[in-house]
């Protein structure tokens, strides 16, 4: 019920502000981006107001774009970010349960399958680039 109470408030605070918004579309973005940036800064720094979380939030911006300079993908990275911790747990509890036997991951005919669909995948996805650097390689000039 909420979330329909929260649209319909949407709703009848932003039709009439239609115009604001398309004129804010007309701001260059030399203007915009300061302003964005102005803002996170301070929302970053309401949230415990200490100044540390400022830097680490322009640290992590650096990262970021540095990141998309090198052409790496955001979706895997955010995805090792969320399910790293998990595994990790998971994996320290599945070698307290075998008593740190690793041979439990290729025991196991779920485990070993798992790892064989994971190292086809890899191998999948790893497979066209390899060629390519060898047809790049191997080309006569």
């Amino acid at each position: 019920a909420s979330m329909w109470i929260g649209n319909l408030m949407l709703i009848i605070l932003n039709l009439p502000m239609i115009g604001i918004w398309v004129k804010l579309l007309t701001v260059p973005y030399r203007y915009l981006y300061p302003a964005i940036l102005v803002f996170c800064g301070i929302g970053v720094y309401s949230v415990n107001n200490q100044t540390f979380d400022v830097f680490m939030a322009a640290g992590f911006g650096i990262i970021g774009y540095l990141f998309l300079k090198l052409k790496c993908e955001p979706a895997p990275l955010l995805l090792g970010f969320v399910l790293g911790p998990m595994m990790e747990e998971n994996f320290r509890r599945s070698l307290l349960l075998s008593r740190g036997e690793f041979t439990v991951f290729v025991t196991r005919p779920l485990s070993m399958g798992l790892l064989i669909a994971a190292a086809a995948l890899v191998a999948v996805v790893a497979l066209p680039s390899i060629k390519a650097k060898r047809e790049e390689a191997f080309q006569e000039e």
